[in-house]
């Protein structure tokens, strides 16, 4: 007899998860991901440069020179709701890019990445693809559940990334937010633990090196080795 009144499954060894410490750094082959600081302005500011469109979806932004950028990091840096990331190319450690937890929640057990502001030189790279994973492998190793990605739903090549990335489609949040004074639709997109393991051996395997030929260019792509782990998002035709 079905039950009239289900309920969720009983976590008996439910523990909140871990907040991410503000000294947090995290290393792989190509890049490194270290707390942002003003430090950090100049170079990034120097990547940003001419090329404002990178700031079309991002809530604040552009920024004037660099001295404003390094005012703006310094703003953030205490905020205990976000902790920002400098992606720094691990051989000549410059900063490239940056990103952030947020809406971090251990209680549930639930995190996102997001403010993610890759610079020409770090898109569409395997370091791009390298901090992405390095960041989802510390929250799912520190007790997460649900690993969240949401974007600015008219922000095609974000939602194309997430996919990419493995990420399940959930939906579009009509009328979330005011960002800039226009309206943002939200599209929702998420990985729960349970899918990290098959989806850390699709990374694993996308970014070895032998991966690449003698001019760096993919031989399998990460969206087929993901493709069996992911919601589609209709919006998309990403295979």
């Amino acid at each position: 007899m079905e039950d009239p009144r289900p309920l969720g499954q009983m976590l008996d060894d439910w523990t909140p998860a871990t907040v991410p410490p503000r000294d947090l750094v995290l290393s792989g082959r190509l890049v490194r991901a270290e707390p942002l600081t003003p430090a950090h302005a100049t170079d990034l500011f120097a990547q940003w440069q001419g090329h404002d469109w990178l700031w079309d979806y991002m809530p604040v932004g552009p920024f004037a020179d660099a001295d404003a950028y390094g005012a703006w990091i310094a703003s953030v840096q205490g905020d205990p709701a976000v902790l920002f990331l400098a992606l720094c190319d691990v051989q000549t450690g410059r900063a490239l890019g940056v990103a952030s937890y947020l809406n971090i929640v251990p209680g549930n057990g639930s995190i996102e990445v997001g403010n993610i502001c890759f610079s020409p030189a770090l898109q569409g790279s395997p370091a791009a693809t390298e901090a992405m994973v390095l960041m989802m492998g510390w929250a799912f190793a520190n007790g997460y559940r649900r690993y969240e990605w949401k974007c600015n739903a008219l922000n095609l090549p974000s939602r194309r990334a997430a996919q990419r990335l493995g990420f399940g489609y959930e939906g579009v949040f009509v009328r979330h937010m005011v960002v800039k004074g226009r309206n943002r639709d939200t599209a929702w997109f998420a990985i729960p633990d349970d899918r990290w393991g098959p989806l850390k051996a699709a990374y694993d395997r996308w970014l070895s090196p032998a991966n690449f030929d003698e001019e760096g260019r993919q031989i399998t792509r990460l969206s087929a080795l993901t493709a069996p782990l992911r919601a589609a998002d209709p919006a998309l035709d990403l295979d």
